[in-house]
């Protein structure tokens, strides 16, 4: 990085880290969630053709392009992008899931590792929950509205999941299951990798996660080496995308599409992570992979759902992945 970058980008994060910026960011947030709201902007995947769609959790498009020549699924097609209803999982389901479109919701099975899913659409917890929260007009459905909707992570034991992650092959089998039982003109199958905390190396090696694993984006405040980071995040992807080969062929679906609800930054103008109303193109620019699956019965589904879930769950869930 040239100098006179680096020095654009420590004055940046100075001013993002002031107090005087934090208020002046929870007003913008405010204003924002009020129009966002009322006028959302990006794509609705409603209004895109699609039999199953495939989310991954801040998948950016340079991300899932760079790897996309490892995966014949991917390698085979234009790796395309749209923009985001959103630049948080919360903002991108209650611009998603919306009244207006609640005849496809009806006809659409979902399974969801993201906890955003019960905390906005069950438990009416909309995005930015400040002074003006008497203001907005959020609209989303009810979770109820869904043909189904399996929230794999709100079952699995602690002992299987990979720290804070479900990991993605319990959201394979689930998806899977789901897609052969129901008789759904839409799949939707959201898995939460690669979001941090980035486990796939320490979970193999059966090791405590590093301070680049657990906390990238402190690590990368602190003057973290960007591609260490980055290398670790692009292992995640593969984690899921291998998952992805494997639900492609137990899948009949004649077009399938491979996106995300949003991306991640790592220090762009400095950016991390993906805060709610921020139009910055790493966050808000998502991939859209068109493909397509074909049910040959390599993989025999053996998760069962329990009946009961809680909410203090679904906190304790996000807690694990960087939330509150």
């Amino acid at each position: 990085m040239w100098p006179g970058r680096k020095m654009g980008q420590r004055l940046a994060e100075a001013f993002y880290e002031s107090n005087i910026t934090s208020r002046l960011y929870r007003a913008y947030q405010a204003g924002w969630a009020i129009g966002m709201s009322r006028y959302p902007m990006g794509t609705n995947v409603y209004d895109r053709p699609w039999d199953a769609l495939i989310l991954l959790d801040t998948c950016r498009v340079d991300a899932l392009r760079e790897v996309a020549p490892e995966y014949d699924f991917l390698s085979e097609h234009e790796i395309g992008a749209i923009t985001s209803r959103g630049s948080t999982s919360k903002e991108w389901i209650a611009n998603t899931f919306t009244t207006e479109h609640i005849d496809q919701v009806h006809q659409t099975a979902c399974v969801s590792v993201n906890a955003f899913m019960e905390r906005v659409l069950a438990d009416r917890k909309y995005p930015y929950e400040g002074f003006s929260s008497r203001l907005l007009d959020w609209q989303p459905v009810s979770s109820e509205d869904f043909l189904v909707l399996d929230q794999p992570w709100q079952y699995i034991s602690e002992e299987d999941k990979h720290f804070a992650h479900t990991p993605p092959a319990y959201l394979t089998d689930r998806a899977i299951a789901v897609g052969r039982e129901y008789d759904a003109e839409r799949l939707i199958v959201h898995y939460s990798q690669p979001h941090f905390p980035y486990t796939v190396a320490a979970h193999a090696e059966g090791r405590e996660m590093y301070d680049y694993e657990a906390t990238p984006f402190e690590y990368l405040r602190n003057g973290g080496d960007r591609e260490t980071v980055w290398n670790v995040y692009i292992d995640c992807l593969r984690e899921v995308l291998d998952e992805i080969g494997v639900l492609l062929e137990n899948l009949d679906a004649e077009r399938v599409v491979i996106s995300a609800d949003h991306g991640e930054a790592f220090g762009e103008f400095g950016l991390y992570q993906h805060p709610m109303g921020i139009p910055h193109p790493v966050v808000r620019r998502v991939p859209w992979a068109i493909t397509s699956a074909n049910d040959d019965h390599t993989y025999t589904p053996t998760v069962e759902p329990p009946t009961d879930t809680t909410t203090e769950a679904t906190k304790e869930h996000l807690k694990d992945l960087g939330y509150f």
